[in-house]
């Protein structure tokens, strides 16, 4: 029981993301960035960014930048609406790990 224990906590846990999920934003972020528990293998992990209908937007993964526990990625212009994030991290424990969250981008105010 103990040795499951101490391998279930191994795995990537996200601890933190921007933006954050539920949250709702007055524009578009120019970058998802995750956070984790440990390092996770940025060349074998990714974002996804999914609009309401479940279209797919262009998202870059910056596999050589910042820290080993954070996959960032950039996105183009996202707007107004719910959008979700889904990510998949490969731990280097060697166990893969996905999830998602959403998110939603105020309509801009007309004058």
């Amino acid at each position: 029981m103990l040795l499951l224990a101490a391998s279930t906590e191994a795995h990537s846990l996200l601890l933190e993301s921007s933006p954050a999920a539920g949250a709702t934003l007055s524009e578009g972020p120019p970058q998802i960035s995750l956070r984790f528990n440990n390092r996770i293998e940025k060349k074998l992990s990714s974002i996804r960014v999914l609009d309401e209908r479940g279209a797919s937007r262009p998202a870059t993964v910056l596999v050589s930048d910042g820290a080993a526990d954070r996959l960032t990625a950039t996105v183009s212009a996202l707007a107004a609406g719910a959008w979700r994030v889904e990510w998949q991290v490969l731990s280097t424990d060697g166990h893969i790990v996905s999830g998602n969250f959403s998110f939603r981008v105020a309509p801009s105010a007309t004058r």
